[in-house]
This record gives structure tokens, sequence and C-alpha cells, in this order.
């Protein structure tokens, strides 16, 4: 069976295409009771307005959109996007709206996907993640008038709205901390190169180690998979100048990394002392648990979430700082043995 058009239900109902609209779309045009007979009609024939109408009536699509350019495969074990999104669904939920999610292979395909939802009014604002050094999407975003909230900054975001956290002070709290312990051969394990916080990192991370004099400081680039993360680490564990401490851009990272240095026989935290980002609950599963920046990010994503239906009712775009990530010092860190 096909599926049944606006016109069929104005057939059965015996009223015009027009009225149907009206009826559907909450809009004046008809009586209260026609209305409830069309409506009632429509659902007895599993109809329902297609996008292209919603978008000729001006409608709401009460749904919100999440496009994120990374591997589908990494998306399923990268705690920090199920904590972020669980936060976003939790407010979302509570104002009866959706979270249409799509996972796209680059920014081109990125583009396309916003141009197509605003477009067809599938949602009425977006989500941004993993903001770029000139990210090209900012001005896209911008020329469509899509209500959209980019997660990170505090640069780079132009006239969007924006929550971001204070990722260089976190790194600098980082750093000054394993040198209070004695350690003075401090690597990194990065993200991805061309993603904004991973630059404000690293620029943090090098200014850091230069004014506390660590001459042997060096950031590995990685694209926070647990089988990159291993093999940064046996290159840095295999070099003549071995750290005794690394940081990692991540928790998965961070667990990759407590294997390689295990298989290799180094003992943790005596040789090595290991720190994570993102402090989710496989930090504290693992032997010994890590020490990790901790934030709330399911409190972060619903930060987010508020200020894109915040956007999307009207009000201005600003940008809002969230919580920086704090250091919880744990098991996998302490004064070198043999510094």
């Amino acid at each position: 069976m096909k599926r049944p058009t606006i016109a069929d239900v104005a057939r059965r109902a015996g009223v015009s295409k027009g009225a149907v609209s009206y009826a559907l779309n909450g809009q004046p045009g008809v009586s209260a009771a026609t209305r409830q007979r069309i409506l009632a009609i429509a659902a007895e024939m599993g109809f329902s307005p297609s996008s292209a109408a919603r978008a000729l009536s001006g409608a709401s699509a009460e749904a919100v959109g999440l496009a994120l350019c990374r591997p589908a495969r990494t998306l399923g074990i990268e705690p920090f996007f199920m904590e972020l999104i669980s936060g976003v669904e939790a407010e979302l939920a509570a104002r009866s709206y959706a979270l249409t999610l799509q996972v796209v292979a680059d920014p081109a395909a990125e583009i396309a996907v916003y141009r197509r939802w605003w477009g067809e009014r599938r949602v009425d604002g977006v989500l941004v993640c993993d903001l770029r050094t000139d990210d090209r999407r900012v001005p896209v975003l911008e020329e469509l008038g899509l209500p959209a909230v980019v997660i990170g900054g505090p640069t780079g975001t132009g006239r969007l709205a924006s929550v971001w956290s204070d990722d260089a002070a976190a790194l600098v709290e980082t750093v000054e901390y394993l040198v209070a312990l004695g350690h003075r051969r401090i690597a990194r394990v990065g993200g991805l190169p061309d993603l904004l916080h991973t630059e404000i990192r690293t620029e943090a991370f090098d200014r850091a180690c230069r004014r506390l004099g660590l001459a042997d400081a060096v950031t590995v680039p990685s694209d926070y998979t647990g089988e990159e993360g291993a093999r940064a680490t046996r290159r840095l564990l295999s070099s003549a100048a071995r750290p005794t401490a690394v940081i990692y851009d991540n928790d998965v990272m961070a667990i990759a990394g407590l294997s390689v240095a295990q298989e290799m026989g180094l003992a943790v935290p005596g040789d090595l002392s290991i720190v994570a980002w993102d402090d989710s609950p496989l930090c504290q599963l693992v032997h010994p648990s890590l020490t990790a920046l901790s934030r709330d990010i399911p409190a972060y994503g619903a930060q987010a979430a508020r200020q894109l239906l915040a956007v999307i009712g009207g009000a201005d775009p600003t940008g809002l700082q969230d919580e920086t990530a704090h250091l919880t010092p744990r098991g996998s860190t302490a004064p070198p043995r043999n510094g």
C-alpha cells in the first residue's frame, strides 16, 4: 500500500487540502469540530505531515540535530560523546524535543546535512562539535540562519552561541602537579591535531613546559582510539629519553597506554605516571585507577541543549563558560622512581 497523502485525507474527510493543512498544523481556518474530525481520520489512515509540508507551513520540527564527523566505530567506545549525548537527551526530553543524530564522513558532508535539515525543516537548531581552526561550518550556519550552539570555543565561533570549558587552565594544572611530584620528562598523547581544542591544549602544554624548564616535553598526535593511543605510547616508551609521565587527551587512550606500559614491564606509577582527560567510570575500573581531569560531562551537554533551546526561542546568541576540568589524583600518579 502506498503511504497516504494529504489529498487522501482531504477526500476521506470531504474537505479541501488547505483545510487539512490548517488542521494538522494547528492554524486557524477550520472549526474545532472539523479539526478534530480531520485529525482522527489522519491518525486512522496512518498519515503524518511530510517534512516538505512542515517547511511550507513554518511548523516547528520539535527536534535538534547533532552531526558527528567521527568514524562510527569509535563513537561506541568513546565515553565522552555517550555522556554528552545523555545530558543533551535529558534536557531535550524534558521539553518534548527529539535529538536527530547523524554520523558523517567529513566536514563537507556535515555541511550538506545542515543544508538538508534546515531546507526540509527537519530540525529547529543544531549542536556543533569538534570546532576546527577557521572552521568553514561556522559561516555556513550563519548564512543559513540555522540556530546553532557550538560546543567549544571561546574563539572561532563567529556570531554563533557557544558553551566552552577552559582546557588550557586544566592542562597547566596537570603539568604543574606532575612537576610537583618530581617529574621532569613529561609527554602528551594528543587528539586529532586539526581540532581547535587540541590546538589549545598543545599550546598550553608547550607554554607550561617551557616555563617550568622541561626540555624533553613532547606531544604525539593521535585520533582518540585505543589502537593509536597504544602505538603512540610504544613510541614514547621506546625512546632514549623515555618519559616518566604521560598525559592523554581522553580516557580510552590512557587505558591503552596503561596496558602498553604493563606489556613492556613498566610499573605504574613507579616507572610511569598516567593522567587521563575525561574521567569516565572506565578510569576507576582499571588497576591502578587513573588520575584524571574530571568534569560533569552530562551537565555540559544539558547546558548546551538549554542554550540551543533558548536561541531557538529567540534569545541572542552568547558564549557561556562551563566549569573547568579539575584534577582528580588516583593510583596512576606518584613521584618517579628514577627521575
